[in-house]
């Protein structure tokens, strides 16, 4: 960053030389609160002109790839400043955008677009649509906006940035926007939150804007608007993401939240024919949760600029403050409670697809004699070669699986895999299986390491839906979803349903075991895991995830950018502008299923409609198939 105490012709035109190099970016501290920051390859300048009492306009373009805070005095020099970037941009792009936004008076609810309506229609209907839809953020929200064909482009009171004479000598274009500004009191004293979805939303249209006026007036390249966010991210960004990792490391949620004595509950309401159910023992904390939400609240995330980080690091705070009060309740309803928050509950439609599967496909029951069941050892050393499969893409991947007494559930934690002792699996639920926690949980782990953000592997806010059901779907693609594996993931609702519905272990248990026909066991592991910590709704996200999933790629979407990490449905978006701004990286792993020769069939016949129960593998189908 260069440094200038002064602004004269002279300092002028060293930036000019500086802007003649091969660099990323460009950015120079100018005298009086100035600022200058170019990223290459753009044809546009936004600019704010620095003002007293005007809290959070200039904050709407800092998160710009390219940028002017026009300190105070010097006037005239930032202009020649102006004229010459245009000049020098223009040259290499037909034509350049100078883009100055500014607040308008204290009561005014009306954007007011100011430009050259003949040379710029489409790019000014552009930013007049996408401005209306601020409207959307809040209720009561009223906020007009219209396009002014006008030369007087600048603040009501203060000097023209350029003339219009001056801007066609310079092969520039010049737009005003006047922002009305609704997004502080009458005393201009900021209303954050407020202020947080404003900025979103306007930043947004005005990137549309821009991106419109590059397509049409410029030879530059750029191919969407999300390109037009800087692309190099300021470290206070790494420095909460980097905080935000240390707090979740600090505990294992679903390690804390599992059951420590789950084999002594298990025997003794077997034993008791299933009468008697031990209370549930949980693992000592190993945290303070006063302390770490404390911790949590520190981090300032309302100073980071760019708006879409700012929102996704906001929604990790609030699920980890979540997790971390459940952790302080377990054993009693607030956990439960706080789990429906969490979880996001369960609506009619996901609860009905549970109940026609259920109906609809009858329980396997296998002769044991001919299953060939592997234990977990035989298991584990099937994982292993998955393991060195994925190796060979990337030597640092590493996973180590872990044979446990103490756990009920087969799980990945940090990239690593646990599984209980007493762990039986047949041959083709293995492969399954493998795919569901090495290919897809271990596999996006890895991934999301590798992004400059470590969310990505520890997991964004609501990761878990995305997650389950590329797990779930994995199983399906590589022929191992059984019947017995896509009744249990709907049992998995009908039981959290049931939970919600006031009911107890015992009567749980009685429900999957008479109504939907559950074996003794399977009907036990279901409800084993839907009480734990209280009431703990977290699986109904396979099936849930699985569904969404689905609809996903039925609308088009695309599934190997949903393995660069670990993030929400909510996010794809997100993360295709971050991949688009080359902020986050495409997967690195990929997983074996991807180049099944089976593989595109299969994704075919979901997008053409394939009913979920017809997705089972195992037997003659349609003897599975309950006759109506």
């Amino acid at each position: 960053m260069q440094h200038y105490k002064d602004l004269s012709k002279e300092t002028v035109d060293r930036i000019l030389v500086d802007l003649r190099k091969d660099e990323d970016e460009y950015n120079f501290k100018l005298p009086n609160g100035g600022f200058l920051h170019i990223e290459s390859g753009l044809p546009y300048l936004t600019i704010y002109r620095m003002a007293n009492k005007d809290s959070g306009t200039r904050e709407l373009l800092l998160n710009e790839a390219s940028y002017l805070i026009i300190g105070r005095g010097n006037f005239n020099t930032y202009q020649y400043l102006l004229f010459e970037i245009a000049n020098y941009f223009s040259a290499q792009y037909k034509s350049y955008l100078l883009f100055e936004i500014y607040a308008g008076k204290p009561n005014s609810t009306c954007f007011r677009i100011k430009g050259p309506a003949d040379l710029l229609p489409k790019t000014l209907k552009v930013l007049d649509k996408g401005l209306k839809e601020v409207n959307t953020i809040s209720p009561g929200v009223a906020i007009a906006s219209k396009i002014e064909d006008t030369a007087d482009r600048h603040p009501e009171g203060s000097r023209h940035l350029l003339t219009i004479e001056e801007t066609k000598q310079c092969g520039a274009l010049l737009v005003g926007l006047e922002i009305p500004p609704v997004y502080r009191s009458e005393r201009r004293k900021l209303f954050p939150v407020f202020f947080r979805n404003f900025h979103s939303s306007v930043t947004t249209a005005m990137k549309k804007a821009i991106f419109s006026f590059i397509r049409i007036q410029t030879a530059c390249g750029i191919s969407s608007y999300n390109l037009l966010g800087q692309r190099s991210l300021k470290e206070k960004v790494f420095e909460i993401d980097k905080k935000l990792a240390e707090i979740e490391r600090t505990y294992q949620f679903l390690w804390l939240v599992s059951p420590s004595n789950i084999y002594n509950i298990k025997e003794t309401f077997f034993e008791s024919r299933f009468k008697t159910v031990l209370d549930y023992h949980y693992r000592l904390l190993p945290i303070d949760p006063d302390v770490l939400k404390r911790k949590l609240y520190d981090l300032k995330i309302e100073k980071i600029e760019d708006p879409v980080l700012s929102h996704i690091f906001r929604q990790k705070r609030e699920e980890l403050d979540r997790q971390i009060t459940m952790l302080n309740v377990r054993g009693t309803a607030n956990f439960f409670y706080n789990s429906i928050r969490l979880h996001q509950g369960i609506g009619r439609k996901l609860l009905s697809e549970a109940e026609n599967i259920l109906t609809q496909l009858t329980e396997k029951q296998g002769d044991k004699k001919n299953l060939n069941l592997m234990d977990a050892n035989e298991f584990a050393a099937l994982v292993k070669d998955e393991i060195d499969f994925l190796k060979k893409q990337h030597p640092g991947f590493s996973c180590e699986v872990y044979i446990r007494e103490d756990v009920n559930i087969m799980m990945v934690s940090n990239g690593n895999l646990y599984l209980p002792a007493d762990y039986t699996v047949g041959p083709k639920e293995a492969e399954a299986l493998i795919q569901h926690e090495i290919g897809t949980h271990a596999l996006t782990y890895f991934n999301g390491k590798e992004q400059p953000f470590e969310q990505f592997s520890m997991g964004l806010a609501d990761y878990d839906p995305l997650q389950e059901g590329l797990a779930v779907l994995s199983e399906y693609l590589v022929g191992g979803l059984t019947r017995n594996r896509l009744r249990t993931l709907a049992g998995r609702v009908v039981a959290g349903q049931a939970r919600l519905d006031g009911h107890d272990f015992r009567a749980i248990f009685d429900l999957l075991l008479t109504k939907f026909n559950f074996t003794e066991k399977r009907s036990f592991n279901i409800v084993s895991r839907t009480m734990q910590g209280g009431g703990f709704l977290k699986d109904i996200i396979y099936l849930k995830g699985f569904l969404k999933l689905i609809e996903y790629l039925k609308g088009g979407g695309s599934l190997e950018p949903l393995l660069s990490g670990k993030f929400g449905f909510h996010h794809i978006k997100i993360v295709q502008q971050l991949t688009e701004r080359n902020i986050l990286k495409p997967p690195i792993l990929r997983p074996s299923y991807l180049s099944n020769t089976e593989f595109e069939n299969k994704i075919k016949k979901i997008k053409e409609g394939l009913p979920i129960v017809e997705m089972v593998c195992d037997g003659n189908l349609e003897q599975s198939l309950k006759m109506n």
